[in-house]
This record gives structure tokens, C-alpha cells and sequence, in this order.
């Protein structure tokens, strides 16, 4: 369980991560000292009740030397810190997991890529976007598990309406058994951080519970999942079966326990890279492109090409191109600057992999404009 304590300065009740002892207002800046977080009374709601417990710091691991540093989402950071309730926000994730024998050539690129789509195309500030990739200088931007999860609380906290929130993945994905009842075909779906075989891996509850049930009413997020596995990645109500020929229906994703696992009256909206039962595209099927490369490719890419004026369409394009890997990929500014990034790959072959769409509500994919 989180807990909620009161601004210092202004009184905003704010959901105080595992362990902090302070935490940073997103509407005044204020830093409220908690001096035993333990003695913190909990929340009259519980709703992030999925979280696992506090863990403990995490030890410095193979792919990072550097000791464990406090994290910036919840204690003052050296520089001034990302805009609080920017009209837009984003958190965007890409792992390699270096000189690891899990290790992905394209995630990283993945994450620049996304970046510059979303400064360039959908006008998202800069210092409203939290980059977490291993080429990061700032220990506090590695993308371990502890990182992660203070990125993704600082992603929605202070939303208010009007709000756009993004986060994106690139990197490995997982499934674990469900003991719980709450998943239709029994398994969990997970991220794996940087640490997560030290650390474990994050699992589709939380995510749920930490960055959908909280949303408030006028406020959208997207989630763009490039990993194996990812089709309910985000735990959402609602899975689009499209077939090839466009033709669409919902499909109740609603956990048998009954458990909510929708919002609090915001959208919450996923695109991901393949069906929780399908893994991701490979080197051998994608060459300089690598595993979890494709889908946030031919994202792009449809974005590119004028496809992203609804979620139909944006689906359909990402299929298509998902399917005809061998075809010329075209040239926008993001692309070519993907293409340059990958050192000239050139796709063949096609790939296995069908990106899905999820929603915390049915809606009329082919009449919903798509925007970010």
C-alpha cells in the first residue's frame, strides 16, 4: 500500500513511493520532509493495493557500477526538474541490457526516436520528458526497476484536465503465473527493468494501479509498448480484435474477480507491439532493427504517412507494415532519423508479431481522431 501525505506548503495530498522520506509537490515544488514514513496514517482508498512491498535499495549491478543514488522524482534534484503539470508529459523508457546475454541492439534508438517524435510532431516540452536508457549520465535516469516506478508515479502526479501523458517502452517484456484471479488467460504480464533479475520485474497490476486508476476526468494517456507479450501490458478493460480486412469488435479483458481496472474518469489508451501470447520481432527477422524495434518503427512510420488520423487507421498501418516488412519504408524526418540511428538495416522478411490496441472504454476506433 502507498501512502498519502499532506504538502507541507500547500496541502495537496501527495502519494509518498515505498521508503521516501521526502517527497517533492507537483503544483507548488514544495519538498515535504517525512521523518518515518511508517508513522503515516494510509489513504481512506487504497487503490494501488496491487503494488508489491517496499524493497529494499537496490545492490549495484552488472550493467550499472554506481552506487544507488536518490531518486529525483521524490527528493530535490541538482538541477531544476522536469514541469510538474506541463500540459504534456512523457516518460520514455529503452533498455538494452548490455553486455547481458538478454542484450537488444534497438531500444535505445527506440527511445530517441520517440523523443524526437514527440518534441517535433506533438509539441511535448523538453523538460517535461523523462529519458530513462543506459546512455543516460544521471544514475537517477537508469532504467531500473526503482527508477522506473518513481518515473511512472511522477507521470501522473498533479495531472490535471487537458493533461496529455505518454509512456513508452522498448525493452524485454514477460508473463508469471496469476495466483489472484484477476487475469483471463491466467498469467501476468511484466516489464523487465535494467535490475530485473536481481530486482524483479514489474507486473501489470501496478502498472495499472499506479499510472490508469488514478486518472481523473479530462485527462488522456498513451501508452506505446514495444516488448514480447505487451498486448495487456497496461491491464486495461478493453482488447480491439481487428481483423485483417479492418473489421473490429471489443473484447472484455474485465478481470473474473470483478476487480476495477479502468479510471478515474481520464482515458487511458495502449498501443503495444505484439498479443500477450506472441512474442516480438527478432534480429533474424528485422536484421540492423532488432527485437523490439519493429512496433515502435511502424508507429512512426504510420504517423509518417498520414495514417495516425484515427486509432483505426493508426492500427491498420502498423499491421500492414508490420506484415510487409519487405516494402520500402519511406522517408519522414523521424524515420530517417531512425534509419540513420540504425546504421542503414534494412528490414526482409515478415514478422510474426500483430500490434494490439487496448482501452479503458470501447469507442469507434475509425471515428476517434488519434493525438498525442
Amino acid at each position: 500500500m502507498h501512502l498519502l501525505v499532506n504538502c507541507s506548503n500547500c496541502h495537496t495530498p501527495l502519494q509518498l513511493p515505498p521508503g521516501a522520506k521526502s517527497i517533492r509537490c507537483a503544483l507548488c515544488q514544495a519538498i515535504t520532509h517525512i521523518a518515518d514514513p511508517r508513522s503515516v496514517p494510509p489513504p481512506p482508498y487504497p487503490y494501488n493495493y496491487y503494488s508489491t512491498p517496499p524493497l529494499p535499495p537496490p545492490a549495484p549491478s552488472a550493467y550499472n557500477n554506481a552506487p544507488p543514488a536518490p531518486s529525483p522524482y521524490n527528493h530535490a534534484p541538482p538541477g531544476p526538474p522536469p514541469s510538474p503539470h506541463g500540459h504534456k508529459k512523457a516518460v520514455i523508457c529503452g533498455i538494452s541490457y548490455r553486455r547481458s546475454r538478454h542484450e537488444l541492439k534497438g531500444c535505445i534508438n527506440d527511445a530517441k526516436c520517440m523523443r524526437h517524435l514527440l518534441i517535433n510532431k506533438f509539441n511535448f516540452p523538453e523538460s517535461s520528458i523523462i529519458m530513462l536508457t543506459e546512455d543516460e549520465t544521471d544514475p537517477n535516469r537508469i532504467p531500473t526497476k526503482h527508477n522506473l516506478r518513481m518515473a511512472l508515479y511522477w507521470l501522473v502526479q498533479g495531472c490535471q484536465p487537458g493533461d496529455s501523458l505518454v509512456f513508452h517502452y522498448s525493452g524485454h517484456g514477460s508473463q508469471q503465473r496469476n495466483y489472484n484471479g484477476d487475469e483471463v488467460d491466467g498469467y501476468d504480464e511484466t516489464l523487465c527493468p535494467l535490475d530485473f533479475e536481481t530486482q524483479g520485474m514489474i507486473v501489470d497490476d501496478e502498472i495499472n494501479a499506479t499510472i490508469v486508476r488514478p486518472l481523473p476526468s479530462g485527462v488522456k494517456l498513451h501508452a506505446i509498448i514495444d516488448a514480447c507479450h505487451s498486448g495487456t501490458m497496461l491491464d486495461l478493460p478493453f482488447l480491439c480484435r481487428m481483423s485483417r480486412s479492418g473489421q473490429y469488435t471489443w473484447e472484455d479483458q474485465s478481470p473474473p474477480s470483478g476487480v476495477w481496472k479502468g479510471t478515474n474518469g481520464g482515458e487511458a489508451i495502449s498501443f503495444s507491439g505484439c498479443d500477450d501470447n506472441q512474442t516480438s520481432a527478432d534480429t533474424s527477422a528485422l536484421s540492423k532493427i532488432t527485437s523490439t524495434g519493429a512496433m515502435t518503427f511502424c508507429f512512426i512510420q504510420a504517423i509518417e504517412r498520414g495514417h495516425g488520423t484515427t486509432y483505426g487507421s493508426m492500427l491498420n498501418a502498423m499491421r500492414s507494415a508490420i506484415r510487409n516488412t519487405g516494402n520500402d519504408l519511406g522517408a519522414g524526418p523521424v524515420t530517417s532519423l531512425l534509419t540513420m540511428l540504425l546504421t542503414g538495416g534494412s528490414l526482409s522478411g515478415g514478422l510474426r508479431q500483430e500490434p494490439q490496441l487496448t482501452s479503458y472504454d470501447p469507442f469507434d476506433v475509425y471515428a476517434k481522431p488519434f493525438s498525442l
